[in-house]
């Protein structure tokens, strides 16, 4: 953050906690730990509450996680005292809430325990070496008042030497930190421990990279690879909606989880990487995260706002959200010099091989797997390849025939860039909002000044693809192995795949 951005933001926190009519609601968390034992323990002070009692709730998902994963099922030892101690009556309310009545006062004390076990990107884990914090897990929010501004003060097991986050320190309180309300909590996980802290000023921009099994990172060009592929990214909307950024980078497992000031991802344990290949995936999957602050956490389909934290939330468009991120995880490489035209080309190409290889392409459309992702997201079921497919694998294809179609139709005047950066700056900046199906459509036809049609059948139904034609139109080549070659080739396809590739 830059001295002048510092002093203002020191300066609304001062005028938020000196000011007794900013101050009338609010929610303070303390948190400490029972790490032997894995238990988080959270103590909650609510002030100016309203009425005579208040439902808290508990979120049972994650954003970014399409998984009902009952957070709550967590949560034991719950307890709810007045100002004055003094214990209140409660009552359970479904699965994930919590009604206190607190007649004749307006502050609430709540204390309870997580049990944090379970190793994933959207749920805590904590052993006596670290803790992992994911909020959607621990904390409470005022039902129908998520608005209410929250502290987080964490007291850290004494063993753990680092505490990482996105979240805005407040000004002169150790171990202190600030959200403008529990949307941004819950978008701010926390590390604990002692990991490795990397720190890099980049375009008068702050990050933090914490690395929990750094082994090797100083044999490796990562931190300045991750530095051209933040230029690159940011280059590509001329801005970043952030002035500091973390990368919780943790030990061996699975999965990443994006979020607007930091991302969550797990390694493969070292640094040490087995070839150049699995370097450039690892570069892909840490891109993948970074480029959800843009696509995802600012420009999102208009289903997820407000966020619902207490049920499944659908929409048609999560291959847009996630497909297109995949398949500008190899533009945003490419564009920084990190994988060659080849290497790009190859990766496309076996995304091709996936989707075309498997029965499930004939029974599900894109559209139908991005609004049957709560039913699909982690199904191992032996007949899997046959009835579904994954916007993952079909998405970054519908991103290069778009991104092709859009260049090919406006004499490469235009591009997919172009239809990224008008959702963002129209709907997220201006609007204020996320877009419909039918606003990403027709931001697509008017960039590309044609209604692309053919395109959203290859989304819209299981229609085959005409790889031939829109691959042609940038010099592509896709054999009968489902290998993507690049081919020489002159005027318009040349200029189009020199743009892509």
């Amino acid at each position: 953050m830059n001295h002048k951005m510092k002093n203002l933001f020191g300066i609304l926190l001062i005028l938020f906690f000196s000011v007794p009519a900013l101050m009338a609601q609010k929610l303070d968390y303390t948190v400490s730990f029972d790490a032997d034992n894995r238990y988080v323990l959270i103590q909650l002070k609510a002030s100016g509450l309203t009425g005579d009692s208040t439902l808290f709730r508990m979120p049972v998902w994650a954003p970014g996680y399409y998984l009902i994963l009952d957070y709550p099922k967590h949560l034991t030892g719950f307890r709810a005292n007045g100002a004055d101690g003094l214990p209140l009556d409660w009552q359970k309310r479904g699965k994930d809430g919590w009604l206190i009545q607190h007649p004749g006062t307006s502050d609430v004390e709540l204390s309870y325990r997580i049990f944090a076990n379970n190793q994933s990107v959207a749920e805590s884990k904590i052993n006596s070496e670290r803790a992992f914090l994911a909020p959607n897990g621990l904390f409470l929010y005022v039902d129908e008042a998520k608005e209410l501004p929250v502290t987080l003060t964490i007291r850290p097991d004494e063993r753990w030497s680092e505490i990482t986050t996105g979240l805005a320190p407040v000004p002169d309180a150790e171990n202190c930190w600030f959200a403008p309300d529990a949307d941004r909590l819950y978008d701010s996980p926390l590390l604990l421990g002692n990991q490795q802290v990397i720190r890099f000023e980049l375009d008068n921009r702050q990050y933090e990279l914490a690395l929990e099994t750094p082994d090797g990172i100083e044999e490796t060009t990562f931190v300045a690879d991750l530095q051209k592929m933040i230029t690159q990214a940011i280059a590509l909307f001329g801005e970043a909606p952030f002035q500091h950024y973390a990368f919780l980078l943790m030990g061996k497992g699975g999965g990443g989880l994006e979020h607007l000031n930091s991302q969550a991802c797990f390694t493969s344990g070292s640094f040490r990487f087995a070839n150049e290949a699995d370097y450039r995936r690892f570069l892909s999957f840490i891109t993948h995260e970074f480029y959800h602050l843009y696509n995802v956490k600012a420009i999102r389909p208009v289903e997820f706002e407000p966020f619902d934290y207490g049920q499944e939330v659908f929409t048609p468009m999560l291959w847009v959200s996630e497909g297109l991120t995949v398949y500008y995880e190899s533009v945003i490489l490419r564009r920084a010099g990190l994988i060659t035209p080849q290497q790009a080309c190859e990766t496309l190409g076996r995304f091709i091989r996936t989707v075309e290889s498997r029965e499930g392409n004939k029974a599900m459309s894109l559209r139908e797997s991005s609004y049957d992702i709560w039913l699909h997201f982690f199904n191992r079921n032996a007949n899997r390849d046959d009835v579904i497919i994954s916007y993952y694998d079909k998405g970054p294809i519908l991103g290069l025939l778009l991104d092709i179609a859009i260049r090919q139709a406006s004499a490469n005047r235009k591009s997919l860039d172009d239809v990224m950066r008008t959702l963002y700056q129209d709907w997220y900046k201006t609007a204020g909002r996320g877009f419909t199906e039918e606003e990403f459509w027709a931001v697509c036809a008017e960039t590309a000044g044609d209604p692309l049609t053919e395109i959203r059948s290859y989304v819209d139904t299981t229609t085959p693809i005409d790889y031939d034609r829109y691959l042609g139109y940038a010099g592509l080549q896709l054999d009968a192995d489902y290998t993507l070659r690049l081919t020489k080739c002159e005027g318009l396809a040349k200029a189009i795949q020199q743009s892509i590739f």
